[in-house]
């Protein structure tokens, strides 16, 4: 059986999870709605496409979570400068590298042991919790992921279907989940 501590170490991890696929979700769906050659369109000369987002965050999630408990966050074989640079020539290139990551994030989620979460992992040399490198990654990706949906919606137009909840609807999108846990999947 396991004890108070165990609990809450696998509760911060699975809720972690839940919130990393959720916010993954949200921007596959928008990505989803956004033509092959809009995924290179910057809103501006001082913004990122949707591809180079993706490359970024494909590239900081393989590099944080590859060995995870025991090499630093920032791995010698990381470019992230290179990371924005729209290199990427179609869909599949982008979306091959970002499952890449996100691949290598859930592989290590998966596997933390209850007493992983007491342990510590350095990023670029510095300390972290293992608690406070989870959520610094969540707090990156939703960051990145809010980018991507916006530029989506901006690019996709009058075609944009809604991702979350419609203007007007959060009474009816209340009655039909509540209760039902959907975060508990």
């Amino acid at each position: 059986m396991m004890n108070d501590y165990e609990n809450l170490a696998t509760e911060i991890a699975a809720s972690a999870t839940a919130s990393f696929r959720a916010n993954k979700s949200w921007a596959d769906n928008a990505i989803a709605q956004v033509a092959d050659e809009k995924l290179h369109v910057a809103l501006d000369e001082n913004t990122n496409s949707i591809a180079v987002i993706m490359k970024h965050v494909g590239g900081n999630l393989k590099s944080r979570w590859t060995d995870f408990l025991s090499t630093d966050g920032e791995k010698s074989w990381r470019n992230r400068d290179d990371e924005f640079i729209d290199s990427f020539t179609n869909r599949e290139e982008i979306l091959n590298h970002w499952e890449e990551g996100w691949a290598c994030l859930f592989a290590t989620l998966a596997v933390l042991q209850p007493e992983d979460l007491s342990k510590s992992v350095t990023i670029r040399g510095e300390a972290h919790s293992v608690p406070l490198a989870i959520h610094r990654s969540l707090a990156h990706c939703a960051y990145h992921i809010g980018q991507i949906i916006l530029v989506a919606r901006v690019l996709a137009g009058d075609e944009w279907e809604t991702i979350t909840i419609p203007r007007g609807e959060s009474g009816t999108y209340n009655q039909s989940v509540w209760g039902k846990g959907h975060y508990k999947k």
